[in-house]
């Protein structure tokens, strides 16, 4: 049993020995076919782009197969990671069918706060179940608990080849990413351990949270030939600090995700579709609805759809030969 596992656990226990008014909750599922009504709790970590496809892509699935039975509650917690647990903690108080959770913070949260309830839980933007929740799994397996969903995990070897074919002179990589967001720094040692192997000089740049990061993205900016950015929240609501630092220093940016490419005007990446991925979890949350599906057994999906897209005026700008097969990116 895993620490995080341990940890919802014992509130799980707690709250059944006071009485928790989440009681019965884990009989929803019983008969589902026969509800007039869906209630679904969305739970998304901040306002970015890549997660509001997500969310849209979710929505747009159950209303397609539910229309007029499914009834969201939307909730954003504006980056906030205490939000996302009073979010979360609402919508088990307000005895929701089904939760929502966008990004890592918010499943976490979520998982902690239907602990005892067992109210299904399916996430999306999750780069790694198993490192988000602390257990031990491979990227695709079941959780084993009431959580399931799809993960946004591009192949990093497709973006290590990515960045060594753009740029073939560059020695020295720096990657970039926010320390309190765990499955950013699973990616890094990733990227890291796969550069490093090709004999590339990585060092890794981390920043507790955006105040720190002007300090930090200049200092990574100035000593890196070429800077990997991860899948990361907190580095693609701040693109324009990102941006800024790295014009100054003149150093072209592969990032992990689209969305985030546009905002910290990076070169290139070869990113999933986060609408799809949400469309995905779509699905399967109308199987946990409607057909008693049991999200403990359910496999985590992965991202079917990977595209290599770049910035045409930073190809131009470092003098970068793209691709044929590339698509072009709009710049936010």
């Amino acid at each position: 049993m895993t620490r995080f596992i341990k940890k919802i656990g014992a509130i799980a226990l707690t709250a059944a020995m006071i009485g928790s008014v989440f009681t019965g909750c884990s009989s929803k599922t019983d008969n589902p076919e026969d509800k007039d009504t869906y209630k679904v709790g969305i739970c998304q970590l901040m306002q970015h782009p890549a997660l509001d496809k997500a969310t849209k892509g979710f929505q747009d699935a159950l209303t397609e197969m539910l229309g007029d039975k499914v009834e969201f509650s939307y909730q954003n917690a504006s980056g906030d990671s205490a939000a996302c647990a009073t979010i979360a903690n609402q919508f088990v108080s307000n005895d929701v069918d089904l939760i929502m959770a966008n990004a890592t913070a918010a499943l976490q949260a979520c998982t902690t706060a239907t602990a005892a309830s067992k109210i299904p839980v399916v996430a999306t933007s999750i780069t790694n179940f198993g490192v988000a929740l602390d257990i031990e799994m491979g990227p695709t397996d079941a959780t084993g608990i009431n959580v399931t969903g799809t993960h946004d995990l591009a192949p990093l070897e497709k973006q290590a080849e990515q960045l060594t074919t753009l740029f073939p002179e560059a020695k020295n990589v720096g990657i970039l990413y926010c320390s309190s967001e765990a499955n950013s720094k699973f990616q890094s040692d990733g990227m890291e351990e796969i550069l490093k192997a090709q004999g590339l000089n990585v060092n890794i740049y981390t920043f507790s949270d955006s105040n720190d990061l002007q300090a930090v993205a200049k200092k990574a900016a100035a000593a890196s030939d070429v800077i990997y950015i991860p899948t990361d929240n907190t580095v693609a609501d701040n693109g324009a600090v990102v941006d800024a630092a790295c014009t100054e220093a003149n150093t072209p940016i592969i990032s992990g995700e689209s969305d985030a490419c546009a905002a910290y005007r990076g070169v290139a990446t070869y990113s999933i579709d986060f609408y799809e991925i949400g469309y995905n979890a779509g699905k399967m949350a109308y199987e946990i609805l409607v057909n008693g599906a049991d999200p403990a057994t359910m496999n985590i999906q992965a991202p079917q759809t990977l595209t290599a897209q770049y910035l045409p005026e930073k190809a131009e700008e470092f003098n970068v030969q793209i691709p044929e097969d590339y698509v072009i990116l709009a710049a936010e």
